[in-house]
């Protein structure tokens, strides 16, 4: 089932179990008692326990959000030093710079043909993509500089390759989840919390004020499955995707 499929049965689930309720209430309540008033302190309540649970609600969205941000930018970073790594091996004779190159492409090629999809469905890196890059690292820091223009590009590669690797690890704590359970619990029972105060006001069953309360239930299930989608850098509907690779290798064959 597609995760926009899934958000919009969830928003219309929230919404008619809302509606369903006041009307079941209603119903249960009969015609004769009053519903024209609501006690003032049930209104403050209300209204505090909304205001507390969009505080949590913008809290949450902005930590996913900042992960996300933070996950984009590891990826370029990774991305960008490779590149760079291969443009200045062409300071070494053909030999070793092919090499250098090849090691560089076939660490690129490995991440995003078969690491990514691992990464998206087990939440972590592979062994395999840490050994390749080891690799390239092992075969620039073990070769001594022959001249002296080798000489002055060696400690910047070396610094670039460091900075992939750096961009690896972050990519690797990045992968899966962010958001802690105990967070997901709060939210979770905060909206049925802010949800179920509706059933303390005097709703009546009239069009607006039905409309209004599903409206509102059904946007706590849209912030809810949007602080989800974001959850996971690496994977659903608006993951961060191997671009960086492709825009700058694009010579290799690598998957959109």
């Amino acid at each position: 089932m597609s995760e926009w499929v899934a958000l919009a049965i969830a928003m219309a689930a929230a919404c008619a179990v809302v509606v369903a309720v006041v009307l079941l209430r209603h119903r249960k309540v009969g015609a004769g008692k009053d519903n024209s008033e609501t006690p003032d302190v049930i209104e403050y309540i209300t209204m505090m326990i909304g205001v507390v649970y969009a505080i949590v609600l913008g809290l949450a969205i902005a930590g996913v959000w900042e992960a996300r941000g933070a996950a984009q930018d590891d990826l370029f970073r990774e991305a960008q030093s490779l590149r760079e790594v291969s443009d200045r091996a062409v300071v070494y004779p053909a030999e070793f710079r092919d090499q250098v190159r090849a090691d560089v492409d076939g660490y690129v090629t490995y991440v995003v043909n078969t690491e990514w999809d691992y990464m998206a469905e087990h939440g972590d890196i592979t062994d395999k993509g840490t050994q390749l890059l080891q690799k390239l690292q092992n075969d620039v820091a073990t070769r001594a500089p022959a001249s002296d223009l080798e000489s002055q590009a060696y400690q910047p590669i070396m610094d670039r390759i460091g900075q992939a690797s750096d961009a690896r690890d972050q990519r690797g704590q990045n992968a899966g989840p962010t958001m802690p359970g105990v967070v997901w619990f709060g939210l979770i029972v905060g909206a049925v919390v802010t949800v179920g105060m509706l059933f303390a006001l005097q709703i009546r069953r009239t069009p607006r004020e039905l409309i209004l309360a599903g409206c509102f239930s059904a946007l706590i299930a849209f912030l809810l499955f949007m602080i989800w989608d974001f959850d996971d850098p690496f994977s659903r509907s608006v993951s961060v995707t191997t671009q960086p690779f492709t825009d700058l290798f694009p010579s290799l064959n690598l998957k959109d």
